[in-house]
């Protein structure tokens, strides 16, 4: 099955890469936040950690990325999104933990779009269950209809779970303005 029942040991595999990545990026300053399904308690999801290495000046972005390289990560450009830096394994240099827990891993200036939509989202699923469950349930549904593919069910999300997002995103903005 594409996704899977909660994991309480999603929580301790995050604290785990972010440990391994943070003694990487020693001096440069950042901040590390688990976002996505697998940072909301009770959400069932793709056993996939998504973390966001977050930067506020622009010069760190080069010495997180040239970090990053040396423990094994290549820099795979921002994939369409706007000020999201997407990084993968290069399967070059192995890690114990890096290559055993399977991740997503991008790197944000504070200020990006993209870093306040994971925010905001993974903020808002966990203090509200009706948004948790009904979530869910929109990806078991899509996960049935790609027939469980990886790659159709990332098109198939993208095409029908971004307004119920926008939503709650717009829910959450307006609590906290």
């Amino acid at each position: 099955m594409l996704i899977e029942k909660y994991n309480p040991d999603w929580i301790q595999q995050f604290e785990n890469i972010k440990q391994a990545i943070s003694n990487a990026l020693d001096g440069a300053t950042h901040t590390i936040e688990h976002v996505g399904s697998t940072a909301v308690p009770e959400l069932d999801a793709k056993p996939i950690i998504d973390l966001d290495i977050i930067y506020t000046n622009e010069e760190e972005f080069l010495s997180i990325k040239t970090a990053l390289e040396k423990i094994g990560y290549f820099h795979n450009g921002n994939q369409g999104i706007e000020e999201r830096e997407a990084f993968k394994r290069n399967g070059k240099l192995l890690h114990p933990i890096l290559d055993t827990i399977p991740h997503h891993l991008y790197v944000c200036p504070a200020h990006s779009k993209a870093l306040e939509r994971h925010l905001l989202s993974r903020n808002y699923l966990r203090k509200h269950e009706w948004a948790r469950i009904q979530y869910q349930q929109m990806k078991y549904e899509i996960a049935e209809r790609a027939g469980q593919d990886r790659k159709k069910y990332a098109a198939l999300k993208e095409l029908t779970v971004n307004d119920f997002i926008d939503t709650i995103i717009a829910e959450e903005k307006n609590k906290t303005t």
